[in-house]
């Protein structure tokens, strides 16, 4: 078996681009505005603020984005590494791979992608032996491909399929229905849908949530208020559904409605902003012909989570960080006199992600470290068995309903795509369901979690992969460091086309487990938010510090890569820290931090974030704005920003604006380039080709900038007779 790359390619590794070895950029001219507002006592310059105007209906921004993008395009363009990164990205992202099966009536319900599709398909089987029949193909739905099939639910018996299609990137969504028997799509049409799930009442219609239609021209720029939850009766049109539950007193607040899997009841799920604290109400769809859409509190006060498990009857199980900041299991029987909740699995050291009920088992998803591993318990909660894993990934699905003899997950890590496997709830046995075959061998590259020490002292975790011929060699090479840090989301391990290409070039990749995120819990989100954001920004700058002093990242190697959140931690360490990173890429990011609030969703991000009209909140949002604190005169990495013209929940004004005040500043010859995409949106349901052209951009990118060079050609690894998949 020939590794990836060997020592003596190791060794001869180019040194990065020195800033005047390339020609110097001319970037597009930039109207100025002499914008000063005064906030605090503080005037605030806001010279860019006409860009943040919709690319669709605003002339000047159309063609400021075309002259920026026309630089950018040029400049990748001339790269020489790209056209051999983009063919080793697509070879990486060659290969067949499925979703979770979702079984209804009998009848198994996955999507799977032959490798280089656009879009996944839909599929559906009777039976596990069954003949797969395709029930959607979203590749022909639009030219380019990027109207995507969003997400999916059968009817309880399987006979009708529920989806939701998601255009050009979009967060709007349109709901439609499809006869599952004939494959043929029903009138029914729901427009406006947003941040909603599908939830059937029966075979006779679904819950959704929606908000009333923007006005004209507003769709992809206004503030989103007024969600409520309808009930659609298949065969009626729109205007007809019923209002389930509206809070018109509170147009902040947004529902979401699910259904327990025996049909019984419906929970209506209330949130005010990002975090984690909901209200929940139930309906008692057995009295609705005489009591109607009657919604019951359940849990009051916007203090906690609750994540419903399952429902059987009167009694309901939910997962729930309520007194206990690590999550546990508890469950509540409605028929009961006095209806209390009690505790069936209690708190424990590692993360209770996620719990199922599949037959007469608990199944529950834990976190420890940011990587998975499950167990199977008792209904009771009595002790059963772990569900080994074998390495570090991470697990997902473990979905059912009481009753059924199977459940199906699937199984990731960095160096490994996802295999789906169903196993026997009454056995325990596993099978695997689809497993990918691949282009490499993934024994050829290690996973490793290390731990650092951050600015005050905190233990923060952090992911390597490297091939072994780069471990081996105990040489720093060319290394990207990926984070997010906010917003209570886990960065756990994940498959990535992207990220092979580079780490079979020679490159290390590190991803750093920051504050602020869900990894231990409610403490950690607390630890890296609205006052303490300052930790999440010291945390990410210790993890290159350390692959530095370790000896894993080049000194004049290291590169650092974020998106939404993470776009904004990029901006705001690279303001921190010019001195560290020879090369940025922010992608999608929130970079205007006081005025983040006055778009789409960003309303909800002031969990996270705070305030920009409070004071208090102000100062700390002001303090590390990205587009705030440019610093005039020091010398920056190479920085590559890149959005996209549909993106709704970030809206691209925020990158605009970045990218023209890093232009305008002087910050040293490296370049300082915008990459806009067309048709697409925030990230979700972007199509194939589109993922592969913005892969090879980026790191052509940061490869001329850290010095990585492609193996020569025949010493990349080739699948051989190792297991291509982490087997349970």
């Amino acid at each position: 078996m020939r590794l990836a790359v060997s020592v003596l390619l190791l060794s001869g590794l180019d040194a990065p681009i020195k800033a005047g070895d390339m020609p110097q950029i001319s970037y597009p001219q930039t109207r100025r505005d002499a914008v000063v507002e005064t906030h605090f006592g503080e005037a605030i310059a806001d010279p860019y603020r006409w860009l943040e105007e919709d690319v669709r209906h605003a002339p000047e921004v159309a063609d400021w984005v075309a002259r920026e993008n026309a630089v950018t395009e040029g400049y990748l363009a001339g790269l020489p590494q790209r056209e051999r990164l983009q063919r080793r990205i697509r070879a990486f992202m060659d290969y067949e791979r499925f979703g979770i099966p979702v079984k209804a009536g009998g009848s198994y319900f996955y999507t799977r992608n032959t490798g280089l599709q656009n879009q996944a398909q839909l599929f559906v089987r009777k039976g596990l032996g069954g003949t797969p029949r395709l029930l959607l193909d979203p590749n022909a739905w639009a030219a380019d491909g990027a109207t995507a099939l969003d997400a999916w639910e059968p009817s309880q018996k399987g006979r009708y399929l529920l989806y939701s299609v998601q255009d050009g990137g979009s967060d709007w969504r349109i709901l439609r229905v499809i006869d599952v028997r004939t494959g043929e799509r029903l009138d029914d049409e729901i427009r406006w849908a947003k941040f909603t799930a599908l939830a059937w009442v029966g075979e006779e219609g679904f819950l959704y949530s929606r908000f009333p239609a923007p006005k004209e021209g507003a769709a992809f720029q206004s503030l989103n208020y007024d969600q409520a939850v309808y009930f659609h009766r298949l065969g009626t049109p729109q205007d007809a559904d019923e209002l389930v539950y509206a809070t018109p007193g509170h147009p902040d607040y947004g529902h979401v409605a699910e259904v327990t899997q025996d049909g019984r009841l419906a929970l209506v799920t209330s949130h005010v902003g990002t975090d984690a604290r909901y209200e929940v109400r139930v309906i008692d769809l057995a009295r609705r012909s005489r009591e109607g859409w009657k919604a019951v509190p359940l849990v009051s006060g916007f203090t906690d989570d609750w994540k419903l498990v399952e429902g059987s009857g009167q009694k309901l199980w939910y997962v729930t960080n309520w007194n206990a900041p690590r999550y546990r299991l508890v469950g509540i029987d409605l028929a009961a006199p006095s209806p209390e909740w009690t505790e069936i699995v209690a708190e424990r050291e590692d993360i209770l992600e996620r719990a199922g009920i599949v037959g007469d088992r608990l199944v529950l998803n834990y976190m420890r470290d940011a990587a998975s591993h499950a167990e199977i318990l008792a209904l009771d909660g009595s002790t059963g068995k772990t569900l080994t894993l074998n390495g570090i990934g991470t697990a997902s699905g473990f979905r059912g309903r009481p009753g059924d003899p199977e459940t199906f997950y699937a199984f990731t890590s960095f160096n490994c795509p996802a295999s789906i496997y169903r196993m026997d709830l009454a056995t325990g046995a596993t099978m695997p369901f689809a497993t990918p075959k691949m282009c490499y061998d993934p024994g050829a590259y290690v996973v490793e979690q290390r731990f650092f020490t951050s600015k005050d002292g905190t233990r923060i975790p952090m992911f390597v992969v490297r091939s072994r011929a780069v471990a081996k060699a105990k040489l720093p090479v060319p290394t990207l460091l990926y984070g997010y840090g906010g917003f209570d989301v886990s960065l756990t391990p994940g498959f990535s086309a992207t990220r092979m290409a580079w780490l079979e070039a020679g490159g290390a990749f590190a991803l750093a487990n920051l504050r602020g995120g869900g990894e231990y819990g409610r403490e950690w989100h607390d630890a890296g938010r609205r006052e303490n954001k300052q930790n999440v920004f010291d945390d990410f700058i210790a993890a290159g510090e350390f692959l530095v002093s370790e000896g894993i990242a080049r000194k004049d190697g290291l590169a650092i890569q974020g998106g939404s959140n993470g776009g904004l931690l990029v901006g705001a360490v690279v303001n921190q820290r010019p001195d560290l990173f020879a090369a940025a890429v922010a992608q999608v990011g929130v970079m205007d931090m006081l005025r983040f609030d006055r778009f789409t969703a960003g309303r909800y991000w002031v969990d996270d974030y705070g305030h920009p009209d409070r004071e208090a909140d102000f100062k700390v949002l002001r303090g590390y704005s990205p587009y705030h604190n440019i610093r005039e005169g020091a010398a920056y990495p190479a920085i590559l920003v890149t959005t996209a013209d549909t993106d709704d929940r970030v809206v691209p004004g925020h990158s605009f604006k970045y990218a023209a005040a890093l232009q305008h500043a002087d910050l040293g010859a490296r370049p300082r380039l915008i990459r806009i995409e067309t048709r697409a949106g925030h990230g979700s349901g972007k199509p194939t080709d589109k993922a592969i052209e913005e892969g090879a951009d980026i790191l052509a990118f940061l490869a001329q900038w850290t010095g990585l060079q492609l193996p020569v050609e025949g010493t990349i690894a080739h699948a051989g007779d190792a297991d291509p998949v982490a087997t349970p």
